[in-house]
């Protein structure tokens, strides 16, 4: 790739992201809507990787009460951005996706890498009350020590 076409796809890159960072309100606020009018509280999602792949473990919902409950099923619109292009679009996805979607972005925007050697794992915790969603992330390594003796 020459330097012209390296800045121009570091450009493209950006406006990709910035394009989803401007959608990503809309989208968390859509989710957790949906999320409220089926009386939950919380969505848990657990994640495991190593040895170069990673992925979702579970994905629980709780009611108020701490009760797992179902994820509801029914279909939500949303935005999204075609990285080739850098247009936003609508499309149709459902409650369960989108959750893993995000699950999926945010890892990768935090800790990109994270399924690659030893893995990480961790969970992600959607509290809809406080329409927050935050990550526990734990990332394992192997450590060496090394001596060397002559006598």
């Amino acid at each position: 790739m020459s330097d012209s076409g390296f800045v121009a796809y570091e450009a493209q890159c950006a406006a990709f992201a910035a394009l989803r960072a401007e959608i990503l309100p809309g989208n968390k606020a859509t989710l957790f809507q949906a999320l409220s009018d089926a009386g939950i509280r919380t969505v848990v999602v657990g994640f495991d990787g190593c040895g170069d792949s990673g992925q979702i473990e579970s994905v629980v919902a709780r009611d108020a009460d701490g009760v797992e409950v179902e994820i509801p099923l029914g279909d939500l619109t949303v935005r999204s951005v075609e990285f080739e292009t850098c247009m936003t679009t609508e499309r149709t996805t459902t409650v369960s996706d989108l959750v893993e979607r995000m699950a999926y972005e945010f890892l990768h925007r935090t800790h990109g890498g994270w399924e690659d050697n030893e893995g990480a794992y961790g969970e992600f915790i959607f509290d809809v009350a406080e329409q927050s969603i935050t990550l526990d992330y734990n990332e394992r390594y192997i450590e060496t020590h090394c001596h060397q003796h002559e006598f």
